[in-house]
């Protein structure tokens, strides 16, 4: 019994031997030196080595002019020419240094430079700890690799990851570009940068903000996040995600996307636009809106699709798919619009409607005419078919004006008067001041002009009747009080901006605020490292 329990005895204390030999830090190796000597007056208790001084410790190689090695304490003081070497990951460069074997840590300074394949690190003083495999400093430092210049104040180094981390004012300067931000984590070797606070991209092309955001400095795209926008010239493009290619010019946006053009007055909306600055061009779809500015009032237009094009003052507005549209006094619908602004010609295209104020007008052709001077709304054309309909202010029936063509006249917005000309026809119903029916007018003849006040009519003018009179309301039969064509279709007339929107756009609309409303909860969240950032290396390896 004797000779097993020995046994596990001496295999206890040679694991409990290997443990604290495992423990035990390793010894600082004086490689070289052309001198070495002892003077306990000038630094007790250590070795004074001078000349090609080189010491090994654990894979570290220290190389010096001069040094002082205190081998009780396993701790290098190191002076002039100072340079220690990791593998060929890490060169560390400076007047003096310490390094402590124990613990594994080095201190470089005075003209300190750190130099890694990818990137070079200047600094008056820089820490290194092997344990961790990072590098910092908390001095103003300048980091140049082949791409990009960065300057800050302090920083760290993660050697394995080959990342710089800045939280505090940190500047990178490339020769398009300058970004600027508090915290930023940059991967030498991708050249990849990852903002999160506010930060700004700044260039001859554009002014970009940020307060979470991704940039690639050596491909030059870019995705931004919370609150983030791009400023061009005249526009400014915000959205809660903004994908950038700074090589094409091209930026998306992806919900809540808001297009702002300060020369024109003009604002475009939607839940995805894109826009390519080369072309003067914009495409924005999922509930997308342009809202334009006119005398004092808003001209809201949607369609499934909205494309801008042109340089200012030939800027063009497409409208297509269901096209609505709402002013303050006026509103309609159409399959597709094309608005220029050259020529001050908005076209309604495919089934035209336009409601003025309680007047239903439609026709074949449709067109909208602007002053280019005044910025204002000029005149209406309508051909083919015209139509112009209200509903009886106190009674049931229609007051209708049936014609080839119309031309109308805008006063300060607002429809003041219109021309109907070639086989017009009248059906009016006719009151007093009192508001009583004084009978139905219902004549025939080759033009008619009406003036309206507050959108409503207030006279009509007959030139050259053919045929008609004023009939008692009882003399005239139901179907002969409705012209041949007359359709109706107050129902689907636009009362707000918010009824140029079909159902299903605000179902999707409501699906978009509630993802925008987890991802504002996430908006403290740093951004996360993608895949090809922590594969770069072994794609390029690949490669």
């Amino acid at each position: 019994m004797k000779k097993p329990l020995f046994f596990i005895r001496c295999c206890l204390l040679l694991l409990c031997t290997n443990l604290v030999l495992a423990q035990t830090p390793k010894k600082i190796i004086v490689e070289h030196s052309d001198f070495a000597d002892v003077n306990q007056v000038e630094m007790p208790d250590a070795f004074l080595l001078t000349g090609n001084v080189r010491v090994n410790h654990d894979g570290v190689v220290l190389t010096c002019n001069k040094a002082y090695y205190f081998q009780k304490e396993n701790y290098i003081k190191a002076f002039g020419n100072v340079q220690l070497v990791q593998g060929d990951t890490l060169f560390l460069n400076s007047k003096y240094a310490e390094y402590n074997g124990n613990v594994k840590k080095a201190l470089a300074t005075g003209n300190a430079v750190m130099s890694s394949p990818d990137a070079t690190l200047a600094t008056d003083t820089i820490n290194f700890d092997r344990n961790t495999q990072e590098v910092f400093y908390n001095s103003p430092g300048t980091i140049v690799n082949k791409d990009n210049t960065l300057k800050s104040k302090s920083g760290r180094y993660y050697v394995a990851q080959k990342k710089f981390q800045f939280l505090t004012a940190v500047t990178i300067t490339n020769p398009t570009y300058v970004i600027k931000t508090n915290h930023l984590d940059y991967f030498s070797n991708s050249g990849h940068s990852y903002l999160l606070g506010p930060s700004t991209v700044t260039s001859k092309a554009n002014y970009i903000y940020t307060e979470k955001g991704f940039y690639d400095t050596k491909k030059n795209l870019a995705h931004f996040l919370n609150k983030s926008y791009i400023r061009y010239d005249d526009r400014v493009i915000k959205g809660d995600s903004l994908y950038y290619d700074r090589n094409r010019e091209f930026a998306s946006a992806t919900r809540n996307v808001k297009i702002t053009d300060s020369i024109n007055r003009g604002i475009v909306k939607g839940n995805y636009a894109e826009i390519y600055k080369n072309q003067d061009s914009m495409f924005v779809t999922k509930r997308a809106v342009a809202v334009n500015f006119v005398e004092n009032d808003s001209v809201y237009i949607h369609g499934k699709k909205l494309m801008v094009t042109g340089k200012e003052g030939n800027r063009i507005i497409r409208a297509f798919n269901n096209v609505r549209f709402y002013k303050t006094d006026m509103s309609g619908k159409c399959d597709s619009i094309h608005s220029s602004s050259k020529t001050a010609l908005t076209k309604l295209i495919g089934n035209p409607i336009l409601w003025n104020g309680e007047n239903q007008i439609t026709g074949d052709i449709m067109h909208l005419i602007g002053n280019n001077t005044t910025k204002a709304l000029d005149s209406l054309k309508v051909l083919n078919n015209t139509f112009l309909v209200s509903k009886d202010t106190l009674g049931t029936g229609f007051n209708q004006v049936k014609g080839q063509n119309l031309f109308g006249k805008f006063e300060e917005g607002k429809l003041h008067d219109v021309d109907i000309i070639k086989n017009t026809e009248v059906i009016y119903y006719m009151r007093n001041d009192a508001k009583e029916l004084i009978g139905i007018n219902k004549n025939v003849s080759s033009k008619i002009n009406i003036i309206f006040d507050k959108n409503t009519i207030e006279t009509i003018t007959f030139f050259k009747q053919v045929d008609g009179d004023i009939f008692p309301e009882k003399e005239l039969p139901e179907n002969a009080r409705k012209l041949r064509g007359l359709v109706w279709r107050g129902d689907e007339r636009i009362k707000s901006k918010d009824d140029i929107f079909p159902p299903e756009e605000n179902q999707d609309n409501a699906k978009i605020a509630k993802a925008t409303k987890a991802e504002d909860a996430k908006k403290d969240v740093p951004i996360k490292i993608r895949k090809e950032t922590l594969n770069y290396d072994k794609k390029k390896g690949k490669k």
